[in-house]
């Protein structure tokens, strides 16, 4: 009893909290809508700093809709007997106790993926239309939920089974064990996710550009960063927002530009965007948030290593057949509601690293390329520059747009 009050509670906190936040990032973003920042002033018209404000008070609207819809999800699997329906059906359809929990987990996937599949749907044809962003259509939505579902399952059933009898061979250190198996499997996925899997949702081919190549080959120079290829990524026929990142590892590394991108920005601009995501390889970003993500996930799973054979656990969520499968299920279900309030310090960390990696493009590049391209984005992809300091506390990675943009023109060598 004492574990579901604790568990309700901290639901209705977590949800609480998310719907005060979009209330919040709403208030702000509207009351600053009919001015365009100072220190934008000269470089976003006021029409394109409205249509930021609008577009993300609706996405505070609608995540408040998914915030509701997710929270009622985990109640109806937990506090309410799904979990106990589905592994039930599971039950019925295989003999053995690692098909069954295999089922299991498999069949709580499937419901939420049909569960969010409608809210996926209005958020592509219905918001993102609204502001002009959306290109995907009718039948590469259903394409790419088929083919994401596919990979899904190809990776995630092979490590799920092989968890599960980890937990059930290995003794007390299973978590141990299981953790090794999906450390493993998150290395080997950046590997080979560039060259067999992001080929199956978008096509990859060469930069074909002389002069931008030529910037980027002598910036990778001079920073001593090695990649497979420069690629451009149609990311045009799914939306019109733009990015660039590098993936893959060791020798399989490789830079991508949304073609998107491309149109946007000068080639100077792009060499300094590029310059920033190096700044992150060469601060060490990526191993230290590798690092974290896998001392994090050591963490709950010894955490969940004690947990497994309590029966209160299971009582006390709502699971009246304790299983393997159903422990993995609830502790990943209920830890989110208990560590949401946490989430700024990991957002502080995460710009901080932006904030570095600015300071690594300004050094390799000039700063006000870097400046230039930021307000570029800022204005293209409608992000708004005034968003509220605590929902951007819980929720940026990126440090605001003024304060990003004034570190950059303050403490810039270039």
């Amino acid at each position: 009893m004492t574990l579901t009050l604790a568990f309700l509670a901290a639901l209705l906190v977590s949800l609480g909290l998310k719907l005060w936040l979009a209330a919040r990032q709403i208030r702000h973003v509207n009351a600053h809508r009919s001015a365009v920042p100072p220190a934008f002033a000269e470089h976003v018209p006021l029409a394109d700093h409205q249509k930021a404000a609008d577009y993300t008070a609706a996405r505070a609207r609608f995540g408040r809709v998914g915030a509701i819809v997710d929270t009622a999800l985990i109640v109806a699997f937990t506090l309410a007997g799904g979990i106990d329906a589905l592994a039930a059906l599971a039950a019925g359809w295989f003999a053995s106790p690692l098909a069954q929990g295999v089922a299991l987990i498999a069949l709580v996937g499937l419901v939420s993926g049909l569960v969010g599949l409608p809210l996926a749907w209005l958020r592509t044809f219905g918001l993102e239309a609204r502001f002009g962003f959306n290109r995907t259509t009718p039948a590469m939505f259903v394409a790419d939920a088929l083919k994401g579902a596919a990979v899904s399952a190809a990776i995630g059933l092979p490590l799920t089974a092989l968890v599960l009898w980890l937990m059930g061979a290995a003794g007390d250190a299973w978590w141990l064990w299981a953790w090794l198996a999906w450390s493993g499997t998150s290395l080997a996925l950046v590997v080979i996710y560039p060259a067999l899997i992001a080929p199956l949702f978008n096509t990859f081919t060469p930069l074909d550009d002389p002069e931008l190549a030529a910037r980027i080959d002598a910036l990778m120079a001079r920073t001593g960063f090695r990649a497979k290829g420069l690629f451009v990524m149609d990311g045009s026929r799914r939306s019109s927002h733009g990015n660039a990142y590098f993936t893959g590892f060791g020798a399989a590394r490789r830079i991508v530009f949304f073609d998107t991108l491309l149109t946007q920005l000068t080639p100077a601009e792009v060499e300094a965007v590029l310059a920033h995501e190096l700044g992150h390889f060469k601060r060490h970003h990526i191993v230290k948030r590798m690092l974290f993500t896998f001392g994090t996930s050591l963490g709950c799973l010894a955490l969940l290593g004690q947990l497994v054979d309590a029966p209160w656990f299971y009582q006390g969520l709502g699971v009246g057949t304790p299983s393997h499968a159903a422990a993995l299920l609830l502790f990943f279900m209920a830890l989110p509601a208990f560590t949401f309030p946490l989430t700024p310090l990991a957002s502080r960390m995460s710009r901080h690293h932006e904030y570095e990696a600015d300071g690594f493009a300004a050094r390799e590049t000039r700063a006000a390329d870097l400046v230039s391209a930021l307000i570029k984005l800022y204005r293209d992809n409608a992000a708004t520059l005034t968003p509220d300091p605590l929902h951007s506390a819980f929720y940026d990675s990126h440090p605001p747009a003024a304060l990003r943009i004034a570190h950059l023109q303050q403490g810039s060598p270039r």
